[in-house]
């Protein structure tokens, strides 16, 4: 007997009003320009973390580089997929993340698609992955482009910033003092450990 079929992560309909990366960065500056960020939550805290993310993104969209051995993974894929990722404007991760994915994909000779959706407005998606529990983001979906069935997912944060994250959680760290020493440290690692772990997840696609 044959095991049933991996129904589809989201439908080609929900799937085509996601965001181009482009089009989600522009969300984001327009929302800024009139003192707003995405998502239900409008604190100025928050409007604040969206400006200082706009920053981030644009010096990672100049400067960031994918390594040769990424590139090497990308060049011999032979397959097509569509990368789905879960974000929000005001989040600290996913502004060191999402231009890296949006790099990766843009090298990938078409064979990886992304598309952006906005957490808040897709939590039934997000909470199919949630982390420890949480709504983290970024979460990055990559799905079989022929059936938009799940092939595997990474996220929220490499490794060893999620670990730091959680040793400071413990050890009752405010937000203020994790943002500054995650952001020190992705700073530090210029994109090479988010890079290392989605080599991995390349290279077995």
């Amino acid at each position: 007997m044959n095991p049933p079929a991996q129904p589809p992560v989201i439908s080609p309909e929900r799937l085509a009003e996601a965001y181009s990366y482009d089009a989600y960065r522009a969300l984001i500056d327009t929302l800024i320009a009139e003192g707003k960020t995405t998502g239900e939550n409008q604190s100025d805290d928050l409007t604040a973390y969206a400006r200082l993310n706009i920053q981030r993104m644009e010096r990672l969209d100049k400067k960031a580089e994918l390594t040769p051995e990424m590139q090497a993974a990308l060049d011999k894929l032979t397959r097509s997929y569509e990368w789905v990722i879960i974000t929000e404007g005001w989040c600290g991760d996913a502004a060191q993340i999402v231009p890296v994915l949006e790099k990766i994909a843009r090298a990938s000779h078409g064979r990886l698609r992304t598309h952006y959706l906005l957490r808040d407005e897709n939590l039934d998606l997000m909470d199919r992955y949630l982390t420890n529990g949480s709504r983290s983001i970024p979460k990055l979906l990559i799905l079989h482009a022929d059936t938009l069935t799940e092939a595997t997912s990474w996220g929220p944060r490499p490794n060893e910033a999620q670990n730091l994250l959680l040793e400071m959680k413990a050890a009752g760290a405010t937000h203020e003092e994790y943002a500054e020493k995650i952001h020190g440290w992705y700073a530090k690692d210029k994109t090479l450990s988010t890079q290392q772990e989605l080599l991995q997840i390349v290279r077995a696609l």
